[in-house]
């Protein structure tokens, strides 16, 4: 039996912040036809994501950032969101604990894996892993706000849990480890969805 897939060719696009590379592919189909694909994958390596929940005061850690994306779409590019970044070879668990530090501001406690998975396995090839974690007043570790030099421009928000939930319901969270993470932070309460 032959190969599922094949790949033809690999053509570099651009390797600058990522990498875009356009591939030519056979692929065996369920029918048993090959069937010939050309795909741009973009690949910028794996990541973590983290939402630190304080369960005494029943809030969130969450960033606001520019995302050129979401600005060519929507046009103001200002996402709401869990604090995320690449795992540049770290374990996600240690990565989760790093942007929570560098972005919030918080040493986080309580890590707790949730999942990992892919956001748009259509065309990136980032597997992200998700976790809820435990913080309270006194982890602060700083300011947050990420690093400057790496063109981050992060505000740190911390709000009501019952708010970030219905940011989410209502539209004003649209990032989906963001929505995920606040289902999971719900399922894991007992919460009833809003």
């Amino acid at each position: 039996m032959s190969d599922p897939v094949k790949i033809e060719s690999v053509e570099a696009l651009s390797h600058a912040w990522a990498r875009l590379d356009r591939y030519v592919i056979s692929y065996r189909r369920r029918d048993g036809r090959r069937e010939r694909l050309v795909r741009e994958v973009h690949d910028h390596g794996h990541g973590a994501a983290v939402l630190p929940f304080d369960p005494e005061r029943h809030t969130v850690l969450l960033v606001r950032q520019f995302r050129l994306p979401a600005y060519l779409f929507d046009g103001d590019g200002h996402i709401i969101e869990a604090c995320a970044g690449l795992l540049d070879g770290n374990d996600p668990a240690d990565c989760a604990r790093r942007e929570a530090e560098e972005e919030l501001g918080f040493a986080v406690r309580n890590l707790r894996r949730m999942a990992s998975v892919y956001s748009t396995p259509g065309a990136v090839t980032e597997r992200l892993t998700l976790f809820l974690a435990d913080y309270s007043p006194a982890d602060r570790q700083g300011d947050g706000g990420g690093h400057a030099h790496e063109g981050e421009d992060i505000e740190v928000l911390e709000l009501p849990l019952d708010d970030a939930r219905r940011l989410a319901r209502d539209g004003g969270i649209v990032d989906a480890k963001t929505v995920l993470l606040l289902m999971y932070l719900e399922r894991e309460r007992g919460l009833p969805p809003l």
